[in-house]
């Protein structure tokens, strides 16, 4: 059996302290689902999430990134109220959640990184337990489970076992259950891990759909592609916060250098003979990574060695296929932030 919801009890740059009346854009505290001022917890000698500070503001759709192991679930079991910081405090709803976890619970929703529903029960079944935990009843309760099923695509599913739902269809029924009671601010946690590009893609129309009902999403993601649907952005690597801003705003401000694509013939030996003329000095490059058939090599006027490593690719007897310099992604702003992190 699948593991139940849990019950909810009770170097980054600097940001305001929670006390302030406003930010400096003019935002109040009010305007903010969440307020993280230097959220730090350790277990023993291990320091899981080291000072992170950022703000959520309502009814937008945040990004958490950062790769596995990196502090991401860490950071919303304390915004949950489930683990207590260590130092730092956190405003959820605007109460302080160490303090008041139990007022706030009602307001929350929660899909866990694993999938959370039982799969021995039916779809509807599963909504109907869900809907009493957060105790809706009678009339009420079978509206909001029409709503569910509605929205998950299950109209005719209803009595099917969970089990046997498709990957897609699983997470979106999770999300229903998830926003039954139409929580003001919604935790997910890596709610797409393992499912299929087209299931992916359709999850994220629901969540824009959800937002613009005045719901907040705090959604933790290790796909950089999804965090180009997100407003606002926090990168998290080793525990530390070290990004933060719109997906256009950390392009622009985050990125060291240009980089330049390519798309050789044979990607995997390209990769090679670059990174041996990175390793000589032959080339300058920060960066040479691999992204599908296409290789990026990031480093600062990169453009001015285009022909240098032209020259070295078909040395090597590698036609380098297409090559330009790009606007970064996401991905290769996140590899170059941590980069910055690690020498500083």
């Amino acid at each position: 059996m699948a593991e139940a919801a849990p019950e909810l009890t009770g170097s980054a740059p600097p940001v305001e302290s929670l006390t302030a009346s406003t930010s400096p854009n003019g935002a109040k505290p009010a305007d903010y689902a969440i307020i993280a001022d230097g959220l730090t917890k350790r277990f023993g000698d291990f320091t899981a999430v080291n000072q992170v500070a950022f703000k959520v503001k309502r009814w937008q759709i945040f990004g958490f990134l950062g790769p596995n192991g990196s502090g991401k679930t860490t950071t919303i079991r304390m915004l949950l109220g489930l683990l207590r910081p260590s130092d730092g405090a956190a405003e959820v709803l605007n109460k302080d959640i160490t303090r008041h976890a139990n007022q706030i619970r009602p307001r929350l929703g929660y899909m866990s990184q694993r999938f959370s529903l039982y799969n021995d029960l039916t779809v509807l079944e599963n909504l109907r337990f869900y809907g009493r935990t957060y105790g809706l009843r009678g009339k009420r309760l079978r509206e909001r489970i029409d709503f569910a099923i509605q929205m998950a695509d299950l109209r005719g599913r209803e009595r099917e076992r969970t089990a046997n739902l498709a990957g897609g269809w699983r997470q979106r029924l999770a999300l229903g259950a998830a926003i039954l009671h139409q929580p003001e601010l919604v935790y997910l946690d890596e709610p797409t891990a393992g499912v299929d590009p087209v299931s992916r893609r359709a999850f994220w129309d629901l969540l824009q759909d959800i937002t613009a009902t005045g719901t907040t999403i705090f959604v933790t993601t290790h796909y950089m592609d999804e965090a180009e649907h997100c407003e606002d952005l926090a990168f998290i690597h080793d525990g530390d916060l070290i990004a933060r801003g719109s997906p256009h705003q950390i392009k622009q401000n985050m990125m060291s250098g240009q980089v330049l694509e390519l798309s050789p013939d044979d990607p995997a030996k390209a990769m090679r003979l670059l990174q041996d003329a990175q390793g000589t000095g032959e080339i300058q490059a920060e960066e040479v990574a691999l992204y599908g058939a296409q290789i990026h090599v990031v480093g600062p006027e990169v453009e001015e060695q285009k022909e240098a490593i032209l020259a070295v690719l078909r040395a090597g007897d590698v036609d380098p296929g297409l090559v330009d310099v790009i606007a970064p992604s996401l991905e290769d702003v996140f590899i170059s932030s941590i980069r910055a992190n690690k020498e500083n």
